[in-house]
């Protein structure tokens, strides 16, 4: 089977269960943007110098695969979604981030006001991820105004998950000053 199934050709795309929907539907937007968030962690872990980063950041990403499956499920399909063996996103999730931004600020990380991102590639890659999990909190936040969608977990989780990155980023930045600087 080709990746080019073509089925998406008149503006249209698949959630589970065979159910079509417009590519323009909130819910595509909502896991569209996890899925950006999701790629933009990778970025993260790709140019990140320290294990704690990036341990961290695929331990995340793969609760996002989690939450873009329950995303594309519609809410009368769930019931069949966990019968079939698929994870959704629960308070477990969200205490795993509560542990890493208690761990975080236990470091004495360093910052006053509004961070400038940019520092390094890693720290400006957490604040390109923070942004995406921002946009994606808010298209889940619509979702939920809309009816949509009842799992509140997933708005806390994302929530969290941008304190989280921002902290992470503040701490790549506490690292990078504590380096000792090259004479070449």
């Amino acid at each position: 089977m080709s990746i080019a199934t073509k089925t998406g050709d008149h503006g249209t795309t698949g959630l589970m269960y065979n159910r079509r929907v417009s590519k323009s539907d909130s819910r595509v937007e909502a896991y569209g943007s996890v899925d950006e968030l999701n790629t933009a962690l990778g970025l993260v872990r790709a140019t990140a110098g320290n294990p704690f980063v990036s341990t961290h950041v695929l331990a995340v990403q793969k609760d996002l695969v989690i939450l873009m499956g329950e995303l594309a499920t519609l809410e009368e399909d769930l019931p069949r979604y966990i019968k079939g063996g698929f994870s959704i996103l629960t308070k477990e999730y969200i205490v795993k981030l509560d542990e890493l931004v208690r761990e975080i600020e236990s470091q004495k990380v360093s910052f006053q006001g509004w961070a400038t991102p940019g520092a390094n590639l890693n720290s400006a890659a957490l604040d390109v991820a923070r942004t995406a999990c921002r946009r994606a909190e808010r298209r889940i936040a619509f979702l939920q105004e809309s009816g949509a969608m009842n799992n509140r977990d997933i708005l806390v989780y994302l929530n969290r998950l941008s304190d989280a990155l921002w902290l992470l980023a503040r701490w790549v930045e506490t690292e990078l000053q504590k380096a000792p600087i090259s004479t070449k």
